[in-house]
């Protein structure tokens, strides 16, 4: 995200989530704040993005996303959960730093792929 104020609270927000962990009353109104960020901005993928994070941390007083792999899967391997949920969210956090960078677009929309199915 390009304005200051949204880059100053995505840190703001990993910083919470790195001393605190999800704490879903804190988290979600941060996330919902920041949204208003990407609308002024008109990026779906990121709108939607903090709007799927948010309704699940909601509904699961955590975030249960796995930070999306670069290998493709193979549906008879067991998978293992590789990442924490606060690496995840943080992760996820992370990508809306630089949107000019075409692989966090193409990451964020793997989120959300991830997050509707869930």
């Amino acid at each position: 995200m390009e304005n200051s104020n949204a880059q100053k609270l995505i840190k703001q927000i990993q910083g919470e989530i790195i001393s605190n962990g999800i704490i879903a009353n804190t988290i979600v109104p941060e996330l919902k704040k920041l949204r208003e960020f990407a609308l002024l901005e008109e990026n779906p993928v990121v709108v939607k993005a903090l709007r799927l994070a948010y309704e699940h941390i909601e509904a699961n007083n955590d975030f249960l996303i796995e930070i999306p792999s670069d290998e493709p899967v193979d549906e008879n391997e067991v998978k293992e959960f590789e990442s924490t949920n606060t690496e995840s969210l943080n992760y996820l956090l992370s990508l809306m730093l630089d949107l000019s960078n075409k692989h966090n677009i193409a990451d964020l929309k793997e989120y959300n792929k991830l997050m509707i199915e869930f």
